[in-house]
C-alpha cells in the first residue's frame, strides 16, 4: 500500500520528514507475541516523523556544533563505518538530547508503530506477514541484504506506504515509552503516551542484530 505523503525539509539537523495522517489501527501483535499483546486500537491524531533513522553524519554534526559528549565513536565506527549508515550505541538519553537539539522529540510507541506499518492494515509487518532479506538488513546476508555484521546505509531497501526506511531491521530505535509489559491492557485508545514511570525504555524495529523476521 502506497500513500501520498506530505513531506518537509527541517533545517536544524538536515533532515526530512513525512507527515503521518491521523487515524486509528490495531496496535500490537496478532501472531501472540508476549511484549505486543493483547492487541487493542488505538487512534492518534497527525504527526511528523523523519523518514529514516539518524545518520552517523547527522549525529557527528549534532556533536561538533553542541560539544556534547560521546565516547563510543570506536565501535559505531565498527558497525556503522561512514556517515551515511545509521546511528548506533545511543542511549535513551542521547537520542532525547539529539531531538531537543533538532527541535523534535522521540515518537510514543504507538506513533512509531502505526508509521511503521506504513497504513497496511492486519499484517505483521510493513512488507507484509513475511519479512526477508529483500526487504531489510537482519543477521546474515541473502538477496539483497549483503551487510555482515554492520548496519546498511539508510534507504538502501523500499520505503513503506508512508515513505519511511527502515522501520524494520538494521537499527532498533528508540521510542519516548516507558516499558511496562502489562500497559496494552491499560492504555487509552487515543493518543497513548506509555506509561507514567518504569525502569526501561520502549526499543522498537529490530536490527542487523537480529534473525530474520523477530
Amino acid at each position: 500500500m502506497k500513500t501520498e505523503t506530505q513531506k518537509i525539509s527541517w533545517e536544524q539537523d538536515g533532515s526530512q520528514m513525512a507527515l503521518i495522517p491521523s487515524g486509528s489501527f490495531e496496535m500490537g501483535d496478532h501472531f501472540n507475541e508476549q511484549n505486543d499483546a493483547p492487541v487493542h486500537k488505538v487512534g492518534l491524531k497527525d504527526f511528523y516523523m523523519d523518514v529514516h533513522p539518524v545518520t552517523v553524519g547527522q549525529f557527528r554534526n549534532f556533536v561538533k556544533v553542541t560539544k556534547y559528549k560521546f565516547t563510543r565513536w570506536d565501535e559505531v565506527e565498527k558497525h556503522s563505518p561512514d556517515d551515511s549508515h545509521p546511528m548506533v550505541y545511543v542511549s535513551w538519553y542521547d537520542a532525547v538530547r539529539y531531538a531537543k537539539w533538532g527541535r523534535k522529540r522521540l515518537p510514543t510507541e504507538a506513533e512509531w508503530e502505526y508509521a511503521a506499518r506504513g497504513g497496511l492494515v492486519g499484517q505483521r509487518f510493513p512488507t507484509g506477514n513475511r519479512v526477508s532479506h529483500d526487504d531489510a538488513n537482519y543477521q546474515g546476508t541473502g538477496g539483497l541484504d549483503t551487510w555482515d555484521q554492520q548496519t546498511s546505509p539508510v534507504k538502501s531497501f523500499a520505503p513503506n506506504g508512508y515513505g519511511l526506511y527502515d522501520t524494520v531491521g538494521n537499527v532498533c530505535e528508540w521510542c519516548a515509552d516507558w516499558y511496562d509489559v502489562n500497559y496494552y491492557q491499560k492504555a487509552p485508545e487515543k493518543n497513548p503516551g506509555g506509561p507514567a514511570t518504569g525502569k526501561l525504555r520502549v526499543l522498537r524495529g529490530g536490527s542487523w542484530t537480529d534473525e530474520v523476521g523477530d
